[in-house]
């Protein structure tokens, strides 16, 4: 967040307050998509507007539950993604897998709060051996929920079943190239052909439930190497039967600037950072919120209060031993992570190189495409 989207936020806090407190709705965007989340229970209105007040005032003692949540099903892959601490060895967490006994608890105890939970993290979580118990414990929670999958077993009947039978929300499918020779660039060792058809066929079975979920969402991160493909992707998106297509910019993630500068694109409207004399601008006018509204949970079990704290170097709890996460989210660490995320950023690598800090806008993404009103 920048500070002149805190000032807009602050200006419409009137408006936001009345139809959160009064009609039980909010209506606002995560990365450019149109989010709106209705009919809330008291409790879920009162905790949104507990948490915008913690955004204006940033305390380092919560007001309020987290609104978004970060749950990494797995911090394993399939695939070696160039700048990814996973894919690139730097990943400093032994590989595993979340408990769904774990995650339930996790679901009772916050997701009454949530307007929103991402179920990803430092891996792939369509690799989940237990993927539809996952998706199951999230079914009929009143909360928008995200599924980003690079698509490599994407065509997996049992993989597929769990998708269709308990939907997410939104499921992601991070494609960066309209070949392999292109995708596979960046996403080593990827294959387009299970990921298209994967997508197909959620797409004709949605239509033979007469069911809109999941959304099926195309993501393609612009680099050097594949903007010449950008014209194309509509259309192909459109063919292979996605409902949508965000594009989006490749940020900095813990990983050196060398390993991302040659990926930069030529186009400046899709360059995560503004440069001048080859150097990235760094902006002081960020204002972080993930860690007073968005924590992470790994696959282990430790809490973070920012999922780019990729190798859980601050560490803010642990919940694996069935300690509740109230326990963590009001500690004593917790609240000394706050402070130091707050007034002292450049002490921690993951905030050194955060993804938003330096962005002229408060998302990744560039552009959003909604391809039902497009083609229907």
């Amino acid at each position: 967040m920048r500070t002149l989207d805190r000032l807009n936020y602050l200006k419409q806090s009137g408006k936001l307050s009345w139809n959160i407190l009064a009609r039980g709705r909010y209506d606002f965007t995560y990365d450019l998509m149109p989010v709106h989340s209705s009919n809330m229970p008291l409790g879920k209105r009162i905790n949104v507007l507990r948490s915008g007040a913690n955004l204006i005032y940033r305390r380092t003692q919560a007001w309020s539950w987290p609104i978004h949540i970060h749950v990494e099903l797995t911090n394993y892959c399939n695939l070696r993604c160039l700048v990814c601490p996973t894919g690139s060895g730097r990943l400093n967490r032994q590989p595993a897998f979340i408990d769904p006994a774990l995650f339930d608890r996790v679901m009772n105890e916050v997701g009454p709060y949530l307007l929103t939970m991402s179920l990803w993290g430092w891996g792939e979580p369509l690799l989940h051996p237990q993927l539809a118990d996952i998706l199951r414990i999230t079914q009929n929670r009143g909360v928008t929920t995200f599924l980003s999958t690079n698509g490599q077993n994407l065509d997996d009947e049992t993989i597929q079943q769990a998708l269709i039978k308990y939907p997410p929300t939104y499921l992601f499918v991070c494609l960066d190239g309209l070949t392999d020779e292109t995708n596979n660039l960046f996403r080593t060792g990827s294959k387009l052909a299970p990921a298209l058809a994967g997508v197909r066929q959620l797409a004709k079975m949605k239509r033979q439930k007469n069911s809109r979920l999941p959304v099926l969402q195309f993501r393609y991160i612009v680099m050097k190497h594949n903007e010449h493909e950008l014209p194309q992707v509509p259309e192909f998106a459109a063919e292979n039967q996605f409902d949508e297509i965000v594009i989006r910019t490749l940020s900095i993630i813990d990983a050196p600037e060398d390993a991302h500068r040659q990926l930069i694109p030529d186009g400046e409207k899709f360059r995560a950072y503004d440069y001048a004399n080859d150097k990235r601008i760094s902006r002081t006018d960020f204002v972080c919120e993930k860690a007073f509204t968005f924590p992470a949970i790994f696959a282990d079990g430790t809490v973070v209060a920012c999922d780019q704290d990729c190798s859980a170097q601050q560490p803010i709890g642990s919940i694996a031993d069935g300690s509740p996460f109230a326990s963590t989210w009001w500690s004593k660490r917790a609240t000394e992570t706050r402070r130091q995320i707050r007034d002292n950023p450049e002490t921690l690598s993951f905030c050194k190189n955060c993804p938003f800090k330096d962005r002229e806008t408060k998302d990744c993404n560039c552009q959003y495409i909604d391809l039902r009103s497009v083609y229907n």
